[in-house]
């Protein structure tokens, strides 16, 4: 495996570099028609926003964070070539991880995205890119009427676009390497007006399959989105978006250093050999498993994720005066959802040695979002709104029997044994204002405000020994943010704020104790909180956006789900506080026009994340005390050369991701390394009677490196120094796919 490693002092000479030589060309250069991403100009946070051009530049189908690991403190992972594959799909924003961020879709709540989510869905199942507008990150605080408890970090809010105002017929064909197929195809009908309303919609439909890059097994998905807008007048508007979705998934297996060193990349669960599943059920290894130190964890027979999902929004937005807006949106959601594995610690009650575990979740929730803002005089803006929502999260771990070799894309049922089996209930409440004041002639802007979560779980135990009962995380979460511009092309940023995360039910919370341990614990425990600071000075010239950014954030009675057991075993968790992180660290941006037709954009992260505590588990001391925080790279550099003239495009983008430790006391890490991608095509505006042709050639892993992408997966346990415990994902290979597309 190649290790590369990028010297600090370079990267940093090397962006500005760009910055000192764009600052000279900047009034020499065309803009091209390209949006490479829009740096924030004018806002009072770090923010970064990529349009729908931005996420065509991947393959047909990716997920649209992977699009963003191109911008400052973004780091993004998957073992598959799009992002798509939910079990190591993961975003990482200034060292906090997902679980520790917040999503929206068009005002709707999406949860952390994590994938035993218990109170939203992945970005994945709740739209196809393809309907995407814009995608906008913040990395260090979203706004406040951002409807997230799960926001200690940054946020990322995604937006639908609207239907055409012209009717026709978009199709999408997409083929490539592992038997990849996808179509995607949308419907538009189009304008129609009555009086001063006028009405318009869309349905899209989206079929995606495509064979694991290894082992065996197939990821599918069909997804149906559809969007009706209606306008009245030049002051109102009301829009209701629907998703239904189902997905279907293959696992990968979980590495280890040792297995990955000894077996390579490539090796992956058993399945379709069913004879060595069963012989390594009952101790017999072969292939080089058996030279493993823990060879029953090196591969099982076959794993799978289930999800079904329905979500709706309806969203108005009403001009009620000359200076009042009111937007609210009303949104539900109904998740069924089924982990499998088979297990070989469980046999079936049958004469196998093995038997299907599950994981089985269920969402129903419903909620509103709702805000006011009135332009009150001429310095003053203020804003504020209320979000509420009542959610049901089922949650079960459950086994199934099995005779022999089967494929089980299905609902399972039937258990012969039930683990656990617990509801909860979950009532969030959310208020939040400000007032924005615009001075010194409109070139100092603050925002001041405040939020106040309140979130209520109530847990009902059925089967099993997990905790029942209740408990609840409030705040008061002030924030205040500013804009010097210093002239029409420079300015300054800065930004204060406190954070919380609220607590979580399920299989990470303090629910998954047992009653003793929960008793013992509910009544001192804290809710995870942070404060942010930031510092940043932007640039916008003719043809160069550019942007440096420095932020301190300490994070404070961090919540560490402790695992009694192997982490693909499962049983009850002992929940502790175990202290303070702290995060320093610096992102520079530019997008950077120096010639007609050719665009540079560079990003540079540094960030230190360290834990600030010892910690005591059993009465063993674990002395985190200054080590780094796990999967936090101290140095990620992003590239991408892009060029586009007379139809013919084309982007290299190349993404450097410093070694990360997965150890709490940092005895075990992967290196860093480089992945390049290339995408490159044709397009025209018209093409007989195709509008928007575009024939498009998308090459992942373009030099096809041996890497870890996702880590955690089985979550992270204090000390692994010889590298046994399986809990990553090796990157996808060199991969192609050709997507050609059209409307009519």
């Amino acid at each position: 495996m190649q290790n590369v490693k990028l010297k600090p002092v370079q990267a940093a000479v090397m962006l500005a570099c760009l910055c000192i030589s764009g600052l000279a060309q900047a009034d020499n250069g065309a803009v091209t028609t390209q949006d490479v991403s829009v740096l924030g100009q004018g806002a009072t946070r770090e923010t970064e926003t990529l349009t729908q051009a931005d996420l065509q530049i991947e393959a047909a189908g990716t997920n649209p964070l992977k699009a963003l690991e191109i911008l400052p403190g973004v780091q993004f992972d998957s073992s598959d070539p799009w992002g798509n594959y939910e079990w190591s799909e993961q975003i990482t924003i200034r060292g906090f991880n997902q679980n520790q961020l917040g999503f929206t879709l068009d005002g709707i709540p999406l949860g952390d995205m994590s994938y035993g989510n218990n109170n939203g869905l992945s970005i994945g199942r709740a739209i196809a890119p393809e309907n995407i507008s814009t995608v906008s990150v913040a990395q260090g605080t979203g706004a406040l009427g951002t409807a997230s408890t799960s926001n200690l970090g940054g946020t990322v809010e995604f937006t639908s676009s609207d239907p055409r105002a012209k009717a026709g017929v978009e199709t999408m064909l997409t083929g490539g390497d592992s038997s990849t197929g996808r179509v995607f195809l949308r419907v538009d009908t189009g304008t129609f007006s009555q009086g001063n309303t006028t009405a318009k919609a869309y349905f899209s439909y989206s079929n995606d399959s495509t064979d694991k890059w290894k082992g065996w097994g197939s990821q599918k998905q069909q997804l149906w989105n559809g969007k009706l807008v209606f306008n009245v007048g030049n002051s109102s508007k009301i829009s209701l978006f629907g998703d239904i979705s189902h997905r279907d998934e293959t696992d990968y297996a979980d590495l280890s250093l040792q297995s990955a060193a000894l077996l390579g990349f490539g090796f992956d669960n058993y399945a379709p050999n069913w004879n060595r599943a069963v012989n390594a059920a009952n101790g017999v290894y072969t292939g080089g498993v058996q030279n493993l130190p823990d060879p029953l964890d090196a591969a099982y027979y076959l794993g799978r994720g289930l999800r079904d999902d329905e979500l709706t929004g309806l969203t108005g937005d009403f001009r009620l005066s000359d200076s009042v807006q009111f937007k609210a949106v009303l949104y539900t959601h109904h998740n069924r959802g089924e982990g499998q594995w088979y297990t070989p610690y469980t046999p079936s009650s049958t004469s196998v040695p093995i038997s299907v575990r599950t994981t089985e979740y269920g969402i129903r929730r419903e909620g509103i979002n709702a805000s006011v803002t009135w332009q009150a005089n001429d310095v003053n803006t203020v804003a504020g709104g209320l979000w509420l929502e009542h959610n049901v999260h089922d949650l079960a771990r459950r086994f199934y029997a099995i005779n022999g070799p089967v494929d089980t894309d299905y609902y399972l049922t039937n258990p012969f044994y039930t683990q656990f089996q617990q509801q909860f209930v979950i009532d969030t409440r959310q208020l939040w204002a400000q007032d924005t004041l615009s001075l010194l002639n409109d070139r100092l802007t603050l925002v001041i405000g405040a939020k106040s979560p309140d979130v209520t779980i109530s847990s009902t135990n059925y089967v099993g020994n997990l905790a029942a009962g209740s408990i609840s995380s409030s705040g008061f979460l002030p924030q205040a943010s500013m804009n010097y511009q210093i002239d029409r092309h420079n300015e300054v940023f800065a930004t204060v704020a406190e954070n919380q995360r609220a607590f979580q039910p399920g299989i990470s919370g303090p629910f998954s104790a047992t009653q003793t341990t929960f008793n013992s614990i509910a009544p001192g425990l804290k809710p995870e909180t942070s404060i942010e600071e930031d510092l940043g000075v932007r640039t916008h010239q003719k043809n160069l956006e550019a942007s440096f950014d420095l932020y301190n954030v300490d994070f404070k009675n961090r919540l560490l789900t402790i695992s009694q057991c192997a982490g693909i075993v499962g049983c009850a968790n002992a929940l502790a506080n175990v202290g303070s992180v702290n995060t320093k660290g610096m992102e520079a941006a530019v997008r950077w026009l120096p010639v007609d037709h050719f665009s540079v954009m560079n990003s540079l992260t540094y960030n230190n994340s360290q834990y600030q505590s010892d910690y005591n588990n059993g009465g063993t001391l674990v002395a985190t005390a200054g080590k780094t925080v796990v999967d936090a790279p101290k140095w990620m550099y992003a590239l991408r050369f892009g060029y586009e003239k007379d139809g013919f495009f084309g982007d290299l983008t190349g993404k450097y991701t410093g070694s990360r430790y997965i150890t709490y006391l940092n005895d075990a890490q992967v290196p860093s390394f480089w992945v390049w991608d290339l995408s490159a095509g044709y397009k025209q505006d018209h093409l007989g009677p195709v509008q928007d042709f575009r024939i498009q050639l998308n090459v992942v892993n373009l030099l096809n490196k041996d890497y870890f992408s996702s880590l955690g997966t089985n979550g992270y346990v204090a000390s692994d120094p010889t590298g046994a415990y399986y809990t990553l994902q090796a990157g996808a290979p060199r991969m192609a796919f050709l997507t050609l597309s059209g409307r009519y």
